[in-house]
């Protein structure tokens, strides 16, 4: 016998989770100020998604059956970042704390949506790819027509993609998740053409070397993940059009040199062998110091090395385990269009986080879209796994 409707399945939380979870991938452009986009996130994610909790006992268990490796990296690693207080550096320790917990919030709804609304995710990356898509056409006209700024001048986003590098990435992974949904017919392929050129466009404008490179890395290994002549014909295109557009705008790209990138990574892998297995505990503050730029950096532009720096040889090796799981889930449910948005946005991140986004504590912001969203993706496909279990699950907690 079935029991009583849980929590998380009833209609009023399911559509306050869909709702939040699309300010969170719509609002980071569209949000009026990052107060109101926080203050979203809080009632439409965090919020409903503590209610949900209850009565979620078996939904967790049968994730945990499905693919405990997964579930042990990422307990793990939640775990060693909160014994990391012990040690913090950290002005206000307890601002940590409520950091790893809205983290764990944010990942718990989307095995809460899947298993109840199979295509929700789906339907989600394709609403924000549209979304997004009118933000960049706003940004340009923006930046061209109504502050009239010259064409070589870096574009920037509106709202929290105004950052040239950081909106960037979140318009090339919209990019990588448009080329999954490209329609059939011919008049819809044609507007759907004008979504992605608006995506692929503000990404090169944004003069962006590192979200350039990440696009165009996920792009073209999409034949190796997705099947079909489509992935082979995309790639090819891609890889003509940035050919071409390097050797026509490399002046661009070439300018500003390497931007200490290599002193600093230098610099921080002198960082973490000073303190190599705990770290400086997280929420420390710290600055890279190089020769070139003695007043210092406040992150270490590369992810890997910031959380050596903040959680050690330890926490590295967990992040790591946590990602490679992610990575796998992926590969496993490559068939399916969930999976090939997951990969897409993996191989991504992957490359993005080498040379920015330096920062996974803080606040929902650009870089959780290059962090924990695809962490996100990969609970929710090991959940559809799981939730052909749940009833037999569900039926074995009935009978005790």
């Amino acid at each position: 016998m079935r029991l009583e409707t849980r929590m998380y399945e009833r209609r009023w939380i399911q559509l306050t989770l869909l709702t939040g979870l699309l300010w969170f991938l719509v609002g980071i452009a569209w949000a009026p100020s990052n107060k109101l986009y926080q203050q979203g996130i809080a009632l439409g994610v965090w919020l409903p998604a503590l209610v949900a909790l209850w009565g979620s006992r078996n939904l967790w268990l049968t994730l945990w059956r499905e693919n405990r490796l997964f579930c042990t990296a990422l307990l793990a690693w939640c775990a060693w970042a909160a014994l990391s207080l012990f040690w913090t550096g950290a002005e206000e320790p307890l601002k940590p704390v409520k950091r790893i917990v809205y983290v764990m919030l944010f990942l718990a709804v989307f095995p809460m949506l899947q298993v109840v609304r199979p295509h929700a995710i789906g339907w989600l990356l394709r609403v924000s790819t549209i979304g997004l898509a009118l933000a960049a056409l706003w940004s340009l006209y923006l930046h061209f027509y109504s502050h009239v700024r010259p064409f070589g001048e870096r574009l920037g986003g509106i709202g929290e993609a105004a950052h040239p590098i950081l909106g960037g990435y979140v318009m090339a992974l919209a990019a990588v998740w448009g080329l999954q949904f490209i329609p059939r017919g011919l008049l819809a392929r044609a507007v759907w053409a004008l979504v992605l050129l608006m995506l692929f466009g503000f990404v090169v404008l944004t003069q962006s070397r590192g979200a350039c490179l990440a696009l165009l890395f996920s792009v073209l290994s999409m034949p190796i993940w997705s099947s079909g002549r489509r992935a082979w014909l995309i790639a090819g295109g891609v890889a003509g059009a940035a050919s071409i557009g390097f050797l026509l705008f490399n002046s661009w790209f070439m300018q500003r040199g390497v931007s200490y990138r290599p002193e600093i990574f230098v610099e921080s892998v002198k960082m973490i062998f000073q303190h190599p297995w705990q770290g400086l505990g997280v929420g420390t503050d710290y600055r890279v110091v190089t020769v070139s730029y003695p007043t210092g950096f406040d992150h270490s532009h590369n992810l890997l090395t910031h959380v050596g720096i903040e959680l050690g040889l330890v926490g590295l090796l967990l992040w790591l385990a946590v990602w490679l799981c992610t990575l796998l889930v992926g590969w496993r449910e490559r068939a399916t269009l969930e999976g090939r948005l997951l990969l897409g946005s993996v191989m991504l991140a992957s490359v993005a986080v080498q040379t920015d986004a330096a920062s996974i504590w803080g606040t929902p912001r650009a870089e959780w879209f290059l962090t924990w969203l695809p962490v996100g993706l990969a609970l929710a496909l090991v959940a559809r796994a799981a939730s052909v279990k749940m009833p037999a699950c569900v039926e074995m907690a009935s009978r005790r």
